[in-house]
């Protein structure tokens, strides 16, 4: 009998740490928003352009205004970006810091792969990752 015909709930605990196992995958989860939310508000502040002005005259000083940890600080100057996911970050609100920085969403995001912007866009005009051999974590152990 399954969960929902016997009356029960699956643990969400249980069922959230299933996202954990989706391998190079961060699925952004109510718990992932709460730990990030002067980290995404901080990129989003770079929506104005006062902001971006302030910001890249000098990002440590912008940064010292946001009550992110040291660690979400030092991820954004590394321009870390899946480090930044890993800490809270919206891929959406962290693309107001690649655009500041002028780079394309293409751009970043093969940085995120360890690909070139070229390898990275054909393996996506071909279709994206084949999800063969890449669909567990703990399968993989």
């Amino acid at each position: 009998m399954s969960t929902e015909q016997s009356g029960s709930h699956p643990d969400v605990g249980d069922y959230l740490a299933e996202f954990d196992d989706i391998p190079g995958t961060r699925v952004y989860t109510a718990a992932r928003a709460r730990k990030g939310y002067y980290l995404n508000q901080f990129a989003m502040s770079l929506m104005k352009e006062e902001n971006r002005k302030r910001w890249k005259a000098d990002e440590r000083a912008y940064l010292a205004e946001w009550p992110m940890t040291e660690e979400q600080k030092q991820a954004v100057l590394a321009r870390d970006y899946n480090r930044l996911l890993d800490l809270g970050g919206n891929i959406y609100f962290l693309a107001k810091v690649f655009s500041t920085d002028g780079l394309s969403f293409l751009q970043a995001v093969s940085t995120m792969t360890g690909m070139s912007v070229e390898q990275y866009q054909a393996m996506m005009n071909a279709g994206g990752r084949s999800p063969e051999g890449v669909r567990s974590i703990r399968e993989k152990r």
